[in-house]
């Protein structure tokens, strides 16, 4: 099963779930209002070690996780999760320059994510959760 159908198959047989990590809680909160409107179950963590926590408690359906926090970085919380939840969709989110080192470093041991560099039009993180990346990387 391909990611971009995860959220797709979980919408069809229940209310998928998104778990969104940033130490702003102006952020967290933002993003989960939207998401709601969306249809979207969320839960809210505001560093890597509550998101994997949450993670381990119940398998969110997508990660939407900052990568820059207190604690250990979002990378090392979306790596994590992964573990955790192989089928969990990650959305890695950034409005620092450090971030791009970080980025490099996962992706030289073979990890992927997508990423949204804040601020983003929140139609582009939809698309991402819809499995629509082409439509979010043209916008």
């Amino acid at each position: 099963m391909s990611l971009p159908l995860i959220i797709d198959e979980a919408r069809r047989n229940r209310t998928p779930t998104v778990l969104v990590v940033d130490d702003e809680a102006a952020i967290t909160e933002t993003l989960s209002l939207i998401l709601k409107r969306q249809g979207y179950r969320v839960r809210i963590a505001h560093t890597g070690e509550e998101a994997v926590e949450q993670a381990r408690a119940s398998a969110p359906d997508a990660l939407v996780c900052d990568i820059i926090m207190p604690g250990i970085t979002g990378i090392e919380a979306a790596l994590q999760v992964r573990a955790l939840c192989p089928d969990c969709r990650i959305i890695l989110i950034t409005g620092a320059i450090i971030s791009t080192e970080l980025l490099e470093r996962a992706r030289a041991d073979g990890n992927e994510f997508e990423v949204l560099a804040k601020p983003f039009h929140p139609n582009l993180l939809l698309d991402l959760l819809r499995g629509d990346a082409s439509l979010a990387s043209a916008s």
